[in-house]
């Protein structure tokens, strides 16, 4: 992964002394910074308002506005410039009380031009990472975006609103293809656990004897082929979201001991006796009737009630056909992206004859279709292309 190369950085100088002031930009000019300089609070808080610097290098003790006063009212503002507070009065309080503000760093004064350097790297380097985190949720957001528009849709979207700032568990249900994973990470996004991690787990990808492991962990020696410790998905998933997809597959032990942790908020690997309290919210999809699934003794209803607080329906793409034009044009940019090209047109007819055709593998379908066309295709998607390569 790259790194955001930022030229020629601004740095603001916020001190009452000329000298101070003087000395810094010489130095910081030489090394190839565009500085500014205020000479109290007041004026670099109206500076920091107008302008976005990366770095703001803030003297704590000044007439009007003190430093920390300045350090405070800027994070308030939600800028994400760094802030180095330098000054001839410090001690280990003012330290403490400038970073639990919000400072990267505290610098007495006269201060260290060396170790004044290097602490302006480090916040450049904290600063692009901060924009790159940015620029990368964007990204995220655009990839697992959920394209429609329909009353069927609308209302997915509309309960995902609801209940993502909560802390309810979600039963997600839905054909395979149909779009749960999107739900869940969606349910995550706009959480309040969003900074921490969503964990998914495919029960139906792993063998029976194993997803206790999985989930769980397990501890050295607890079977034949644990030659070592191992961190279960629940633990990994502490303080975020754990995203449990076909759990209708799940074996009847493994849901036993989940219906566990659900209720007690702890946990034990397997082969362990010692157990770990875990803070997870936990949404599951399925594409099975759990109804049936536990008229069969295949699922735990006790399970299915303290999972499914929340239950929402994906539908199938056959039951939102209005929708396949916005997939379509949507797959179509996302597609012209990735192969480094121009977007692909499609004709009305074209488009009129995806809409009527069956769509029983949903969304996933649509995006594969839709890539064989922008592959095998002129610059226009005919009717005859769709006939061709669709059916």
């Amino acid at each position: 992964m790259s790194k955001i190369i930022v030229n020629q950085p601004k740095i603001l100088i916020v001190d009452d002394e000329k000298s101070i002031r003087y000395t810094l930009r010489d130095i910081l000019e030489y090394e190839k910074y565009q500085v500014d300089e205020a000479k109290d609070g007041e004026e670099g808080l109206a500076m920091i308002q107008k302008n976005d610097y990366h770095i703001v290098l803030c003297d704590i003790k000044m007439p009007k506005m003190d430093g920390l006063e300045v350090l405070e009212k800027a994070m308030a503002l939600g800028k994400e410039t760094q802030f180095i507070m330098i000054s001839a009065h410090g001690n280990i309080e003012t330290a403490v009380e400038a970073t639990k503000k919000g400072a990267f760093d505290f610098i007495e004064k006269p201060p260290d031009l060396n170790r004044l350097l290097v602490s302006m790297r480090n916040a450049l380097d904290k600063s692009n990472l901060v924009e790159e985190t940015k620029v990368l949720k964007k990204k995220v957001a655009k990839t697992f975006d959920i394209i429609g528009e329909s009353p069927q849709i609308q209302q997915v979207k509309d309960t995902i609103e609801k209940v993502a700032p909560t802390e309810a568990r979600v039963m997600i249900t839905g054909a395979n293809g149909s779009g749960k994973e999107l739900v869940a990470r969606w349910l995550h996004f706009k959480s309040k656990r969003d900074k921490s991690p969503l964990v998914e787990v495919n029960c139906a990808a792993i063998p029976s004897e194993l997803i206790e492991s999985e989930l769980f962990g397990h501890e050295k020696g607890a079977f034949t082929s644990a030659v070592k410790q191992r961190i279960g998905k629940f633990e990994l998933a502490n303080g975020g979201t754990l995203f449990l997809d076909e759990i209708g597959d799940m074996s009847l032990s493994a849901q036993a001991k989940v219906l566990r942790a659900l209720q007690e908020h702890k946990i034990a690997r397997v082969g362990g006796d010692k157990e770990f309290k875990v803070d997870v919210r936990v949404v599951a999809a399925t594409n099975k009737d759990l109804r049936l699934e536990i008229k069969e003794n295949r699922f735990r209803e006790d399970l299915y009630h303290r999972l499914g607080v929340i239950l929402i329906h994906v539908p199938s793409l056959n039951e939102r056909r209005s929708d396949i034009p916005l997939l379509v044009n949507h797959f179509l940019e996302q597609i012209a992206d990735e192969y480094g090209s121009n977007k692909k047109k499609i004709t009305p007819e074209a488009m009129t004859q995806l809409q009527e055709l069956d769509w029983t593998g949903n969304i996933r379908q649509l995006r594969n279709v839709t890539e064989r066309l922008v592959i095998m295709c002129g610059d226009k998607i005919q009717v005859e292309d769709v006939v061709r390569y669709a059916i």
